[in-house]
């Protein structure tokens, strides 16, 4: 039984008559009752009723043609299916973020994403960077952003934008009088960061910037629970510009005037990834970055 003939038998059904059915096919109507005939060989039934006023179903071809129609489809439902998804038009993208997406660029960038390309899902997860590392390896994630001082040798990456650098300080820290602050002026106090055991990119990033003598304490916590440390007076932070647009009862966030103090935020994914819809994200991005000269 070949698609072909399933095809011929719905369009001889629907058009009453084998000549009407063969002139909207393009082909001649001997090809589509040739084709019938050999279909009705393989049910052992005549589905048709062959008069000179045209082709009527029979009363067997009637229960043949109601399973003939939903078999073509689901037929159609698999091509479209595999059209869709092969384009990436449609899809799930499991997608790693390390700071919340609130501020600029990246709420407009995802929302961009999301107008034109309304059928794919995209999962956040808001995980740290060493566990946004673990599962991109263990294709738990599919891709995520991430600061470029935590990209690791295995993983394929791709520059999206820079963030300015802030200081997250409690409203009555001396140097919140100030309108800016510089890295000397850091130099005194106690700088909270986050840290697990194997894994201090971000003190080693922050070290780099404020020099070796500055004292840094390491918590293997969230962002949101190093600021509320902050705000009990354990320390200061330094965080992206973007995080200090959210709601911090508090705190208050003084620029950093020193033309280092910005952070490069990398789009990171497995070099062997082969999803489609991944694939058209991450082009997006990257032709995002470049049109609106994120860098």
């Amino acid at each position: 039984m070949k698609l072909l003939e399933l095809q011929y038998f719905v369009a001889v059904a629907d058009a009453g008559n084998f000549a009407r059915a063969a002139t909207l096919l393009g082909i001649n109507s001997s090809t589509i009752s040739r084709r019938i005939s050999h279909l009705e060989d393989e049910l052992g039934l005549t589905v048709f009723e062959r008069k000179r006023s045209g082709a009527r179903l029979t009363e067997g071809g009637k229960a043949v043609l109601l399973h003939v129609r939903r078999a073509l489809a689901e037929i159609e439902a698999v091509r479209s299916a595999g059209s869709r998804n092969g384009s990436g038009s449609i899809g799930v993208i499991r997608f790693g973020l390390s700071i919340a997406p609130t501020g600029e660029p990246l709420n407009s960038l995802l929302a961009a994403w999301h107008k034109g390309h309304p059928e794919v899902l995209l999962s956040i997860a808001e995980l740290s960077c060493r566990e946004i590392c673990s599962a991109l390896e263990g294709r738990r994630l599919d891709a995520a952003l991430l600061p470029s001082f935590m990209l690791w040798p295995h993983a394929a990456a791709l520059p999206v934008y820079q963030e300015r650098l802030v200081v997250a300080l409690r409203v009555e820290h001396p140097l919140s009088a100030r309108s800016a602050l510089d890295w000397a002026s850091l130099v005194d106090e106690t700088i909270l960061v986050q840290g697990w055991a194997g894994n201090e990119a971000q003190r080693e990033f922050f070290g780099s910037l404020l020099g070796s003598d500055v004292q840094f304490q390491s918590h293997a916590a969230s962002r949101q629970s190093l600021l509320a440390l902050v705000s009990a007076g354990f320390g200061v932070a330094i965080i992206p510009l973007s995080q200090s647009q959210a709601f911090c009862p508090g705190l208050i966030f003084k620029p950093i005037d020193e033309p280092n103090a910005r952070c490069r935020i990398d789009l990171a994914w497995m070099p062997e990834t082969e999803e489609p819809v991944v694939g058209r994200f991450i082009a997006f991005v990257r032709d995002e970055a470049r049109a609106r000269h994120l860098l």
